[in-house]
């Protein structure tokens, strides 16, 4: 059954752009970012129960990395996908230095990186552009075609990533992660190799992440540091996950769906003070929903309702 669900839900997002309008379609793109940007936290955060706020830097780096390719002539597939590579041997290098670090340490160390990161690339002004921001080459077909292109490419993006987490969950490597999230002492004394296994899942949280940035600012056609290492590209993975249900598979990705109808309501609704509203809505979700939407024992609920 789950089966079929999945196989369902996959030919109605691979035919999602012939029926929907642009607005659909766009809102279908960012939907798939967020999944990728959900998936990949939840390597190191809910499977591995590190908590990292480092996804802004793998995403402006991957958005960087591909924007400063394209404006060398570099064909975009390939400035993608040098895009992620770049940001997976960040995370290999950085890992490695921070992952010894646990707890609200670790979450400070991979905040800095993102602050650092910043910094870098607004004072870069013959790279990056600087504070001014950097012109990606527009990409010479339809708007249409362009739309299509964005979306699938974020689509096979998130299918990879939702691959890679469900082999990831049921193998060796997975159960790895699971052991140090429950006990890291214990699980070294298993044979666990801890640090092996922290980098590898902090690598994973990098890597789509790093291919998703590199899309979104050719999707786009400009960057600016503000925007790509904005701090709510860190703590929005974080609420998808804890909504939908930490180390879970499918999890991040209802977490993802469900966080960006919230956004679009309070959007259309309270723009003045759409920040505010939607933080409150979000504390209210995880407060009632601990565990994520996964994990909510919705039978019990309607039993009490029905009393």
């Amino acid at each position: 059954m789950k089966k079929i669900a999945i196989f369902v839900a996959i030919v109605a997002l691979l035919a999602l752009p012939y029926f929907g309008n642009n607005y659909i379609v766009r809102l279908a793109t960012v939907m798939m970012m967020y999944s990728v940007l959900a998936l990949s936290w939840n390597f190191i955060g809910g499977m591995a129960g590190y908590p990292s706020f480092a996804t802004a830097a793998f995403f402006g780096i991957g958005a960087y990395v591909g924007a400063i390719l394209q404006a060398n002539g570099i064909f975009f597939g390939a400035a993608w996908f040098a895009a992620g590579l770049i940001a997976l041997i960040f995370a290999a290098i950085m890992g490695r230095a921070i992952l010894h670090l646990r707890g609200h340490y670790f979450a400070i160390a991979s905040l800095v990186m993102v602050e650092v990161l910043r910094e870098v690339v607004n004072t870069n002004d013959q790279i990056t552009g600087g504070g001014m921001g950097m012109n990606i080459p527009i990409l010479k077909i339809s708007v249409e075609a362009s739309g299509m292109l964005f979306y699938y490419s974020m689509f096979v993006v998130a299918l990879l990533t939702l691959a890679t987490a469900s082999w990831v969950y049921h193998s060796k490597l997975g159960f790895g992660f699971r052991c140090i999230q429950q006990n890291e002492a214990a699980a070294n004394m298993l044979g666990v190799d801890s640090t092996k296994y922290k980098t590898i899942a902090f690598s994973l949280s990098a890597v789509f992440v790093g291919m998703a940035g590199a899309i979104y600012a050719s999707w786009v056609n400009y960057i600016e540091p503000p925007d790509v290492f904005d701090i709510f590209l860190t703590i929005k993975p974080v609420v998808m996950v804890l909504l939908g249900g930490m180390g879970t598979v499918f999890g991040p990705i209802i977490g993802a769906v469900a966080f960006l109808a919230l956004e679009e309501i309070v959007w259309r609704n309270f723009l003045t003070i759409h920040s505010a509203v939607l933080g409150l809505l979000i504390v209210l979700l995880v407060l009632f929903l601990p565990k994520g939407a996964l994990f909510f024992d919705y039978r019990q609920f309607f039993r009490g309702r029905k009393k």
